[in-house]
Order: structure tokens, then sequence, then C-alpha cells
């Protein structure tokens, strides 16, 4: 029989595990249109939304793995070398013989927005198996995290699905950021995010992210109606406002640091895994929203996107000396 599990569940029972891509990043110097011309570059940069959520779970203090695939080269090596350093249990991460890691090449504009050129769909980072290894990782976890990206990877659905199953038999609890844009959603990523949802204890959706779980007028409805669908909390990224988390009964607000942004990939990514630890560690709501807020600022503040992964330490000397927003 399948034990109902706390939200999240405590981090005695197992590691968070979180499955999907790994990646560099390296980024123009100078602002401006897209690549249509040399530019000064900067990186490589560790990357990629599973694993900058990851890192931050273990620069938190909290048991972590990943399970994922790089290439056997130097961009593959920069990232498990850091993943290791911080803490993640990397033994689920496979080298590919013929495929490379995954690339993003980003250019800030000087209004504020990026132009991409990814190298994802043709990397290792869909070079997934059930392997030895993934097996036992899956067998001890507490809590699985769920990134939407994932949900476009063929080859890391049925690893997805296997973990949603062991972790949901022995107690365990799972939170999911969609991390997908409704142009994205096919029918089959659809069905995906359809399943993941049914099992999701925890939902991190951004504003407009919400909405992909179901026609609603407003933010408010959204999270009350999958309130009543069973999941037990939502916590809904606001950005610079701050976030909300919504639970049966109740509404808890929370402002955002205000801070200078340099960089903001992976501020989500770094909020909530902040808020997943902290709470699989104990904290209340207020103080694991607390926490998660500064996480994201801390992140926007660093250049490079697992560079603003924090501690505690970290975390509570920029609550004690930074104003909310």
């Amino acid at each position: 029989m399948t034990a109902k599990p706390t939200c999240p569940a405590p981090e005695a029972l197992g590691p968070t595990i979180t499955i999907g891509e790994i990646l560099v990043e390296i980024m123009a110097e100078e602002p401006g249109d897209g690549f249509l011309q040399p530019l000064a570059l900067i990186g490589p940069y560790p990357s990629g939304a599973p694993a900058i959520f990851i890192d931050q779970v273990a620069k938190m203090g909290g048991a972590a793995g990943i399970i994922a695939a790089v290439g056997r080269d130097d961009f593959g090596e920069v990232n498990v070398r850091r993943l290791a350093r911080d803490g993640v249990d990397t033994s689920a991460i496979s080298r590919s013989a013929s495929l490379p890691t995954g690339t993003a090449f980003v250019r800030y504009r000087p209004d504020g927005g990026r132009d991409f050129v990814f190298n994802i769909a043709h990397s290792a980072a869909g070079d997934l198996a059930m392997t030895d290894p993934v097996r036992a990782l899956i067998e001890r976890a507490g809590h699985l995290h769920v990134m939407g990206t994932a949900l476009s990877i063929p080859r890391a659905w049925p690893i997805l699905t296997a973990a949603l199953d062991t972790v949901k038999r022995r107690g365990g609890s799972v939170s999911f950021d969609p991390n997908l844009r409704k142009e994205l959603m096919s029918a089959e990523i659809t069905e995906r995010f359809a399943t993941v949802l049914a099992a999701t204890d925890l939902f991190l959706p951004s504003e407009a992210e919400i909405f992909l779980a179901g026609e609603a007028a407003d933010v408010d409805t959204a999270a009350a109606a999958l309130i009543a669908r069973g999941v037990a909390e939502v916590v809904v990224k606001r950005g610079a406002r701050g976030a909300t988390r919504y639970a049966s009964g109740s509404t808890l607000e929370c402002p955002a640091f205000g801070v200078t942004e340099i960089d903001p990939t992976g501020a989500g990514d770094c909020f909530g895994a902040s808020y997943v630890t902290a709470r699989r560690l104990g904290h209340g709501p207020e103080a694991a929203l607390r926490l998660a807020a500064a996480a994201g600022a801390r992140n926007v503040t660093l250049r490079g996107p697992m560079e603003g992964t924090s501690t505690l330490a970290e975390l509570h000397e920029l609550m004690s000396s930074g104003e909310e927003a």
C-alpha cells in the first residue's frame, strides 16, 4: 500500500533527486542583438535547470542526486566536478561516447531580453538509460523534483515514470516546476504534464505557468482548483513581486529582496530548490518562503546560472542585510 506523504517528505526518508538536462552556458560579454558578428564570449558556466536546482539543494545541506547525461568532454567534466564539489551525488550521470554535452549560447539585448543558440536536442542531454546507478538512486530517494523540460526528452520519460512510482511507494513526495511555455504543449507533452501533476504534492509555477494546469479566471482561482484536486501546496513565483503560497484554507505572501540584477538565469530554479529543501529540513512555510526568496535574489546578482547557488549561511547573510522590494 502506498504511504501518504507529508509535503514535502522529511529529509530522513532519502535524498531529493531530479532528472534532466545538463549543459554549459556561454555568454556574450556585451549586450546586443543576436550572434551575427564576432563577439567576445565568457564561459563555460555549468547550467541546465535540473542541474541548477539540485546544486542549490546540496549547497543548502540537503541530500541530493541527479539522473542525467553529459558528453566525454570538458563541458561535461566542468558540470560533474561542480555538482560533486557542492555535494550532489553524481553516480547516476552517464557519459556519452558519441554525443557532446549540451550547450547554450546567450546574449542579452539592451532591453533585458535574451537571444539563445541551443544544442540540446542533438547532445548527450537526451542520452539517458535505466542503468544500475540510476535504479539505485531512485530506490533510495525521498523526494522527486520534476522540471517541465524533462517532459520533452523521450528517453527521460520512462525513467521519470519509474521514479514517480518508486518515490510514491516509499511514502516520498513530488514537486513540479512546469518550466514550459504554452506553445510547447503538444498532445504528448500535455498528457505527460497531466500524469506528473496528478502525482504532485508541491507545484511551483510562475504566474503564467499556473494556467497550464487548467483554465481559470485568475491565479487565485487556479491555485484553489489545484488544491481541490489534491495538490498540497502551490507556490507561485512572481519575480520582483515576490511569491505566494497557497494551501488548504491559507494563503501566504512573501516579498522579494531588492537586488541589482546581473543574470536572471537560474533564479526560479534556486527559489524552488531552496523552498523544497527548507521544508524537507523542517522549516515552516513562512521561513521556507523567505529562504527561497533570498536564494532567487542572490542568484541574479552573479554572472552564470549556477554561480549564484547559495549556502544557508549566505542566504541568512542576505536576509539580515538585504531590503525587501
